[in-house]
C-alpha cells in the first residue's frame, strides 16, 4: 500500500470506530437473575451499562468488530513514515537502566501474545487500581507458580491506549537484583515521565521484604501506579504485615483457580479434567488452542512433574522467604531443619502426610463400610457385559485394609536426621495456608459442643489426586496385590481411584461453594453424625433455614445416593440447629433433574459455574441469593 492508500485506510477506520461499542459484555448473578453489563471506559474512568439480554449478541459483535479494526489500526500506523505518525509524548528510550526494564515498541510486541487470552476473575481489580485515582497505595498480584500472575500484569499493558502504554514500564527482576538498583531505576523511570510500572518477580530481591514501603510511600505518592508481582507468596504476606501494612489495595491472589473459572479461561468443562490439572493454567499456555495438549503441559501430568512443582513452586517459596525476611529472623523456629538442608523435605513432608492422610480416610470409610458392599453391587448388575464382575465380593476387606494401611504408615517413615516436631508440623502448616495452598475444611457436629474431625482441603486438586494416583500404583506393586488376579488388581485400584475424585470432588463443591458464600450472610459447612455426613449444609444465618447437599461422582441417579438426605433421624438433628431443611440437592455428573422424592439431582459442573464470581459478590454484599439454580435457602 502507498501511503496515501494507508492514511485512506485509516480514515475509513477511524469514522468507523466511531460509530462502534469498545469494552467487552460479561454475565453478573445478582438476587439469582443473570444480568449482562456492558464494560467500557471514559476520559480512563471505568463505566457500567446494564444490557438487555436480547442485545447482548449484537453487542459482543460490535465489540469484536471494533477490536479488528484498533488491531488494524495499530499495524496502519506502523507501516507510515515515522515523522508522520500520530504523535504520542515521546519519551527516550535509549536509557541504561540497572534491571531488566522493557518499554516502547519492544514492550508492545512483549504483551501481544497475551491479548487473545481469556482473563482471570480478578482482572477487573487491577484495571480498576490503574485507572483510579487513589495515589497512596501500591497493587500486589501474588500467588504459586503457573497461576497467571505475568500474563495477568502483560494484559493490563496491551490493553492501555496508545498514550498509556508510552508512559508504562515492565521489570522483570533477577535473584542478583537488589531493591538498590531497582530504586534507582524507578527514580530515572519517574524522570522519563513513566506512570504505569509493572514490577514482575520483586520478591526475588532479598531484601524486598525489609524495604518494599518505598514504592507505596515515595513512588506511588508522587503520582505512580505500581503493580507488584511475584511467585513468592509468602513473602508479600510477611511484607503485607510489616513494610506494606495498610499500603496495599488491591490484593489480587490468583493460586486458587475455582472450576467456573477454571473451566471459562482455558475452555474446559469436564470436572475430572478439572480433578486431574486444576490448581494452575499451565493447561493451555504452551498450546492455548489445542486440545489435545493439554495433559502434556500440565503442571500435574505424573508423580514426577508434581513433585517438581512442590519443589520449586512451594517448598523453595517458603524457605527463600525465611530467609530473606528479617535478615533470616524467622529461620529461628525452624533453624535445625534450615541447618541440615532438611527444611524444603520436610515441607514436602508435611504436604505428602496430608494426602496419605487423605488416602487412608478415603480407605478406611470406604472399604469398612458399606460403600463397599454399594460398589460390589453395582458392579454384579452393571448393564455393560465387559465391566460387570464379582471380584469385589470375592475380596477380603479387612486382609487389604490393613496392607495398604501398613505400607502407607511405612512410605511416611522416610530416612532424616532430625525428627520433624508438631510444632515444626504446625507452623509448617501455617505457611502452607498462607500460601492459599491448604485450608481447614468447614466442619459441624450435628450434636452441639462436640468437636469435628480434622479435615484439610487442598486449593490445587491437580496436585492431590496426582499424588494420590501415585500412591495408589506404589500400593499395587507390593507383593500381597501382585498374586492376585489382574481383573481383581483392577477392579480394586479403580474402586480406590474413584472413591479419590469421589471425595476430591466433595472438597471442591465444599470449597468453591464456601469462597463464595461465607459470611454473606451464609455459613457453609460439612455437617457430621454419629454416623455419616452431609457432605455440605448452607446455613441461611438471617432466615435461620439451610440446604443440604450430597456431592456424589457418579454420573447415573441411583436413588440410595440420597439416603442420607431422606433420612428422618438426621433431618430432625440438623434442623434443631440450622432451622428448617428447604432445599435437597444430590450433586453429580448426571442430568439435573428433579426426583419424585423431592430431591433435585444437579449437575454438579453446572452448580459450580453457576456460583457468582467472588469479584461480583464483594459489590453486592449480602444480598446474593440465587433461587433460580441453587435455592440456598429459598424453597425451590
Amino acid at each position: 500500500m502507498t501511503e496515501q492508500e494507508i492514511r485512506a485506510r485509516i480514515q475509513e477506520i477511524e469514522e468507523e470506530m466511531a460509530t462502534l461499542p469498545s469494552g467487552g459484555v460479561s454475565p453478573k448473578t445478582i438476587n439469582g437473575k443473570q444480568v449482562y453489563y456492558h464494560q467500557y471506559y471514559v476520559d480512563k474512568q471505568r463505566k457500567y451499562k446494564i444490557v438487555p439480554v436480547e442485545e447482548v449478541e449484537l453487542l459482543r459483535k460490535k465489540i469484536e468488530r471494533y477490536n479488528v479494526l484498533k488491531q488494524e489500526l495499530k499495524e496502519l500506523n506502523r507501516l507510515l513514515p515515522k515523522e508522520t505518525k500520530p504523535k504520542a509524548k515521546k519519551i527516550e528510550q535509549n536509557v541504561d537502566f540497572e534491571c531488566n526494564v522493557t518499554i516502547g515498541e519492544k514492550l508492545t510486541d512483549s504483551t501481544r501474545r497475551v491479548a487473545r487470552w481469556e482473563r482471570r476473575d480478578a482482572y477487573e481489580k487491577l484495571q480498576d487500581y490503574l485507572y483510579s485515582e487513589n495515589n497512596d497505595r501500591v497493587c500486589v498480584v501474588f500467588g504459586l507458580r503457573r497461576t497467571g500472575k505475568s500474563t495477568m500484569l502483560r494484559q493490563a499493558i496491551w490493553d492501555m491506549d496508545e498514550a498509556d502504554r508510552s508512559k508504562a514500564a515492565y521489570i522483570k527482576l533477577q535473584s542478583d537484583d537488589t531493591m538498590a538498583k531497582v530504586n534507582r531505576d524507578m527514580k530515572l523511570l519517574s524522570k522519563l515521565g513513566y506512570k504505569y510500572i509493572f514490577i514482575d518477580e520483586v520478591t526475588l530481591a532479598e531484601d524486598f521484604i525489609d524495604t518494599a514501603s518505598m514504592f507505596s510511600d515515595v513512588y506511588a505518592t508522587m503520582g505512580m501506579k505500581i503493580v507488584l508481582s511475584g511467585t513468592d507468596s509468602l513473602g508479600f504476606w510477611f511484607a503485607e504485615s510489616e513494610e506494606l501494612y495498610d499500603r496495599i489495595k488491591p490484593n489480587i491472589h490468583t493460586t486458587y483457580i475455582p472450576f467456573r473459572e477454571f473451566s471459562r479461561v482455558l475452555g474446559i468443562n469436564d470436572i475430572d479434567e478439572y480433578i486431574r490439572y486444576g490448581g494452575t493454567l499451565r493447561v493451555g499456555e504452551l498450546a492455548f488452542d489445542d486440545k489435545d495438549a493439554n495433559a502434556e503441559d500440565a503442571s500435574f501430568r505424573d508423580d514426577e512433574s508434581t513433585r517438581r512443582y512442590i519443589d520449586t513452586a512451594i517448598c523453595k517459596n517458603i524457605q527463600h522467604s525465611l530467609k530473606c525476611y528479617d535478615n533470616g529472623s524467622r529461620l529461628e523456629w525452624l533453624r535445625g531443619l534450615y541447618e541440615a538442608n532438611e527444611l524444603t523435605g520436610a515441607i514436602n513432608r508435611v504436604i505428602e502426610d496430608t494426602n496419605h492422610r487423605f488416602i487412608l480416610r478415603v480407605l478406611t470409610e470406604d472399604f469398612k463400610s458399606h460403600d463397599l458392599g454399594e460398589s460390589a453391587k453395582n458392579l454384579r448388575k452393571e448393564k455393560d457385559s465387559t465391566k460387570r464382575t464379582d471380584s469385589l465380593d470375592k475380596v477380603d476387606r479387612e486382609t487389604i485394609t490393613q496392607k495398604l494401611m501398613g505400607i502407607l504408615e511405612i512410605k511416611n517413615k522416610q530416612d532424616r536426621n532430625i525428627e520433624i516436631k508438631e510444632s515444626d508440623i504446625d507452623l509448617i502448616k501455617s505457611y502452607l495456608k498462607a500460601l492459599e495452598l491448604i485450608m481447614d475444611c468447614p466442619t459441624e457436629n450435628a450434636q452441639a459442643g462436640l468437636p469435628a474431625n480434622e479435615h484439610i482441603l487442598f486449593l490445587q486438586p491437580g496436585m492431590r489426586y496426582c499424588q494420590a494416583q501415585a500412591l495408589v500404583h506404589v500400593l499395587f506393586k507390593d507383593e500381597y496385590f501382585m498374586q492376585l488376579d489382574e481383573r481383581e488388581k483392577t477392579n480394586i485400584q479403580d474402586k480406590i481411584l474413584e472413591d479419590v475424585r469421589g471425595r476430591m470432588l466433595e472438597d471442591i463443591v465444599l470449597i468453591d461453594t464456601a469462597k463464595v458464600l461465607q459470611g454473606k450472610p451464609y455459613k457453609v459447612f460439612k455437617l457430621q453424625f454419629e454416623r455419616g455426613e452431609f457432605d455440605m449444609v448452607v446455613y441461611n444465618t438471617q432466615e435461620h433455614c439451610c440446604d443440604i447437599y450430597e456431592v456424589k461422582h457418579s454420573d447415573k441417579l441411583v436413588i440410595e445416593q440420597a439416603k442420607h438426605l431422606m433420612n428422618e433421624k438426621m433431618i430432625e438433628l440438623t434442623e434443631r440447629r440450622f432451622g428448617e431443611v428447604k432445599n435437597r440437592y444430590v450433586l453429580y455428573r448426571g442430568e439435573t433433574v428433579e426426583h419424585e422424592t423431592g430431591v433435585v439431582y444437579k449437575n454438579v459442573a453446572e452448580y459450580l459455574k453457576g456460583l457468582p464470581d467472588t469479584a461480583m459478590t464483594e459489590s453486592v454484599g449480602q444480598n446474593i441469593d440465587d433461587d433460580e439454580g441453587h435455592g440456598w435457602g429459598q424453597k425451590m
